[in-house]
């Protein structure tokens, strides 16, 4: 063989190693989301080295196959999604190049009436994993639902849901999602204020969330570990007990703690307080006590507009629970372990059945 065709073979051969190379170590597209634009339209943003191909599916966990394309060879890592009000679709991001696939959805369901409804999935977790889209979901209370709204959450095929609100709250403002399974564990309004009034807002309340929350979060993992299916658990506001409740089970999962706070944040911009609760007369007053705290917050207007969760020098209150954990079990893992039951082969499965 001629030195010149020796050294055409061995430079192919030299690109044909680094191609392959590429390929094993090419990861799907970084960083996506979706985020509605307007009433028929989702931008999908992502960040990639290279083109990317844009398709839909109705299911979280659909084969690339069964998704539509509605953009190929994507290069400017964003592109618009036609999506009609009152639907939400599942996004797939393919590398065009190594073929793998990044899928994110809007968090937050476009419902009419609804407060605080949204998909915890799509978050970092244990192993370089992500949590799957489409299986835990939280939101706010859902007396006001419209006829839309339900339709809506019926496609979702709830499995479970899981009410964390008081007895008081359940009576006054029920849930308007029907026909799926629903678990509630009593208590009174009068044990969640009572954290409050022995120690500041902040501190009390969320410093009393972890043995408060502890049966509720015991139905919902008994739920996961069983694999029923999809489940949304919810309180009033969706953002303190449901802010806890949804840290803890992210924590299971592997998240980041810096990645759970971003999400409780969250509820500051997308609870709609006018959903939560029906106006509650005198009347309903007298007969529930215990419901004069919402009463006075429904004639109060800063009230009206959620507030942040933080107390003034920039600490979330989320913490005020994480320290409770560590002063009574030693962290998130012994409060999993002790107080909820969970072995490591339960987190192992949780981890195997809800990331990928």
């Amino acid at each position: 063989m001629s030195r010149t065709r020796l050294s055409s073979v061995f430079a192919i051969g030299l690109l044909a190693g680094f191609a392959g190379l590429s390929a094993a170590g090419a990861t799907p597209p970084a960083d996506p989301v979706a985020q509605r634009q307007d009433a028929g339209t989702v931008m999908v943003s992502w960040q990639a080295a290279g083109p990317v191909d844009v398709l839909v599916a109705d299911r979280a966990d659909a084969p690339v196959k069964a998704a539509r394309l509605v953009a190929a060879g994507d290069r400017d890592g964003r592109a618009l999604v036609p999506e009609a009000a009152g639907t939400r679709r599942y996004i797939l991001l393919r590398d065009v190049r190594s073929g793998d696939v990044a899928r994110v959805a809007e968090r937050l369901l476009p419902l009419e009436a609804g407060s605080n409804f949204r998909d915890i999935g799509g978050y970092p977790a244990a192993g370089g994993r992500h949590v799957k889209w489409g299986l835990i979901y939280r939101s706010g209370a859902t007396p006001r639902l419209t006829p839309a709204d339900q339709q809506q959450i019926a496609r979702l095929g709830l499995a479970n849901m899981i009410d964390l609100r008081s007895d008081e709250e359940r009576v006054v403002a029920p849930t308007r999602i029907d026909g799926v399974p629903y678990v509630a564990v009593g208590y009174s309004m009068g044990q969640l204020m009572g954290k409050v009034t022995m120690a500041g807002m902040s501190d009390g309340l969320y410093r009393g969330l972890p043995g408060l929350m502890a049966p509720h979060l015991r139905q919902i993992f008994a739920r996961l570990l069983r694999q029923e299916g999809p489940l949304v658990y919810n309180c009033s506001a969706g953002q303190d007990r449901t802010g806890f409740v949804s840290a803890v089970i992210l924590s299971a999962l592997g998240t980041p703690y810096a990645t759970i706070v971003a999400d409780y944040h969250l509820s500051t911009a997308w609870r709609r307080p006018e959903f939560e609760m029906p106006h509650l007369t005198p009347e309903q007053v007298a007969a529930n006590p215990a419901m004069g705290i919402f009463a006075r917050m429904q004639d109060d207007p800063r009230a009206r507009q959620p507030q942040p969760l933080k107390t003034a020098q920039g600490k979330p209150y989320l913490d005020f629970a994480f320290a409770e954990m560590t002063d009574r079990w030693g962290g998130v893992e012994g409060y999993l372990r002790r107080e909820i039951g969970l072995a490591p082969r339960d987190i192992a499965r949780l981890r195997a059945l809800y990331t990928m």
